[in-house]
């Protein structure tokens, strides 16, 4: 494949590209490097058949540009900050929803004919049923993030239709491992670093994710790539189970080594349009041969060893502009 990567400086848009240079694919990296980081593609950019382009994807000329000679693209550039949809409403508008559109006009400029499109199990709101199926019925949106990446996933349905472009879309649950810099393993270990003895927890601490490692994400995203062939294809990626936010924070404190005391803010889920569990039915990825390798509790573990390894991480994040 020729393949182009949005969001590609990224947690999971960097593992992608160094997924697809080992499997021997052309990679053309575009990232505007407001939340990603430059040094996450650096063994990347030793690879002959790597390129980067520093771009933004509300940008249609470069986008355009940049993606002349492709053929697969693999849309990771988002907003990804749920917590704080109600506060800037109309960031999810423009890098999610706006942002996708113009990813699709820019693959119709250029003859791209494929695109992996990563999108959210926060598309099914409080799901009736558990776990939650793709065609399960049509969930009632609780936030804003998950409206926006709905209406990609529409538009990527309905230029499927009218300009026979194939779409690949991935509803994940939350992703761990690796450069992860965003989320709950970040937060609470920033805090921890912070104050060893005492910890503020969103919500009551019975919220249930079914966290996956990104390796185990990345394997399905590749196996439906080449095994699915249907005009649209709409895969759920989690894990075969889940777990709650105390195991999760007893967890970590047992790697650190600390006993604080927990403060929790109450309620059974930790922001607006919070869903209290998402927990997704993969039955259909697992029809093509896939399954995760690796456990919740390995995948958190491995997630904050990165953070203690690379301090960096966490300063460099906070410089950047919220």
């Amino acid at each position: 494949m020729n393949c182009f990567v949005t969001g590609a400086a990224g947690f999971i848009g960097s593992n992608v590209v160094d997924r697809l240079l080992a499997a021997g694919h052309q990679v053309t990296a575009y990232d505007n490097l407001s939340s990603g980081f430059r040094r996450f593609l650096d063994d990347a950019a030793k690879n002959p058949a790597f390129r980067f382009v520093q771009g933004d994807i509300l940008d249609t000329d470069t986008l355009a540009k940049a993606m002349k000679g492709c053929d697969t693209v693999l849309h990771f550039a988002a907003n990804a900050d749920v917590r704080f949809g109600t506060q800037r409403p109309r960031r999810d508008l423009e890098q999610n929803t706006i942002g996708t559109w113009n990813v699709l006009e820019a693959m119709r400029a250029s003859g791209a004919s494929r695109i992996g499109f990563s999108s959210t199990g926060a598309i099914y709101g409080d799901a009736r049923v558990i776990p939650t199926p793709e065609d399960a019925p049509f969930p009632v949106q609780t936030s804003l993030y998950g409206a926006s990446k709905l209406a990609g996933e529409g538009m990527i349905q309905a230029y499927a239709e009218g300009f026979g472009i194939k779409g690949y879309i991935f509803r994940f649950v939350s992703i761990l491992g690796e450069r992860y810099h965003h989320g709950h393993v970040y937060d609470f270990y920033k805090k921890l670093l912070a104050d060893p003895a005492k910890m503020r927890v969103l919500g009551d601490g019975s919220q249930r994710k079914s966290y996956l490692y990104t390796q185990d994400c990345i394997d399905a995203i590749l196996l439906a790539l080449e095994k699915a062939h249907d005009k649209v294809n709409i895969f759920n990626l989690g894990a075969d189970d889940y777990c709650d936010v105390r195991s999760s924070i007893g967890w970590i404190c047992e790697r650190l080594n600390l006993k604080p005391k927990l403060e929790f803010d109450g309620g059974d889920r930790g922001w607006i349009g919070d869903s209290p569990l998402i927990f997704l039915d993969t039955r259909r990825i697992k029809a093509l041969g896939w399954k995760p390798r690796t456990g919740i509790r390995d995948g958190i573990l491995r997630t904050l060893e990165y953070m203690i390894e690379n301090p960096w991480v966490l300063e460099a994040h906070d410089k950047k502009p919220v």
